[in-house]
């Protein structure tokens, strides 16, 4: 299994709107290929001066899915979309 985390620091002039729109695209992801295991988006909600606003935890069956994953057409799409609202991304990948 591979787990991948995501999170994501919005723009101050990043509206509500499009916001919960990246999480309902982010949310899409779960069946775009094979051997997703689990995948979960939300929101922060400590709201502690360190949070990021949003984050996603996949799981992976192996290595191949999370490649096949990374370049499919629609997973793209939301990567292009959440850079251009986003001042600030992380992500760790990592194998359990």
């Amino acid at each position: 299994m591979l787990t991948h985390i995501v999170v994501w620091k919005y723009r101050a002039d990043t509206a509500q709107a499009t916001r919960d729109d990246h999480v309902a695209r982010l949310r899409s992801l779960g069946s775009v290929v094979p051997g997703i295991e689990s995948l979960s988006v939300g929101f922060d909600t400590l709201h502690s001066p360190r949070s990021y606003d949003t984050g996603l935890v996949a799981v992976f069956r192996d290595r191949a899915v999370l490649d096949a994953y990374t370049i499919h057409p629609d997973h793209v799409k939301v990567v292009e979309f959440g850079r251009g609202i986003t001042d600030l991304m992380a992500k760790v990948d990592f194998e359990d």
